[in-house]
């Protein structure tokens, strides 16, 4: 790519996000299905093409891709001859064979697979950042997300244990419950039988007092004094 040309990142970005003249981050938007981006002309593919993107990851994988660029006239390079046709008004087809006759005139390009194998190139590469992307994920996860597994697990498990304590002492509640009824029941029946136990003592106590009493008078009374 010559290098009077604006960076190759500035023309992907260009290509596939429409950039907001302010600057301001391109806002993710609600989803449309593959199938209708892929089916949109290539020079108007705008809004589409950005549906759920972020702009941290676009400006990613521009980079990403401008520190990968293929040498030579390539897929990109077509892409923007693609672009540069778009207000022509020219159906898709002709719009394809306008920029691939222009193209071809760029580095003597003769064969069209050039197009679809650096397109798949950089399709490689970026399959490759995914894995490790996704790898790096994982690793987040297990470290930032690990230790507040294991706490919530920990909690959870308290809970548990806190919570068969809970049931152990409500079945045992229910035991003493039931022997305080019959403890209870006990004591009335003790208390009742010891306090008539008492009283028929004290009467019988009683008699045999007045008994004796009476024997002494008795005594008193016929033999003191005539002996």
């Amino acid at each position: 790519m010559s290098t009077e040309e604006k960076s190759l990142g500035r023309k992907i970005l260009s290509f596939f996000i429409q950039e907001e003249s302010s600057g301001a981050p391109t806002k993710p938007v609600e989803n449309v299905p593959v199938s209708r981006v892929e089916n949109t002309p290539i020079a108007e593919r705008k809004a589409d093409t950005t549906v759920g993107t972020d702009k941290k990851f676009v400006d990613h994988f521009v980079q990403l891709i401008e520190k990968s660029n293929l040498k030579g006239p390539d897929y990109f390079e077509f892409m923007q001859t693609m672009k540069s046709l778009a207000g022509l008004g020219l159906s898709e087809e002709k719009q394809f064979q306008a920029a691939w006759a222009s193209f071809r005139t760029m580095g003597g390009v003769s064969d069209i697979t050039i197009l679809t194998s650096t397109a798949n190139e950089y399709i490689g590469i970026l399959e490759q950042d995914k894995t490790a992307f996704l790898k790096n994920a994982d690793a987040a996860i297990a470290e930032r997300v690990g230790s507040l597994q294991a706490n919530l697990k920990q909690m959870q498990d308290d809970n548990k244990a806190m919570t068969e304590q809970i049931l152990a002492l409500q079945k045992k509640i229910e035991v003493n419950n039931e022997a305080i009824k019959k403890v209870s029941v006990e004591i009335e029946e003790q208390s009742e039988k010891i306090t008539n136990n008492k009283a028929s003592y004290l009467v019988t106590f009683d008699f045999f007092v007045e008994q004796i009493k009476g024997d002494i008078y008795k005594i008193q009374q016929h033999l003191l004094g005539k002996a």
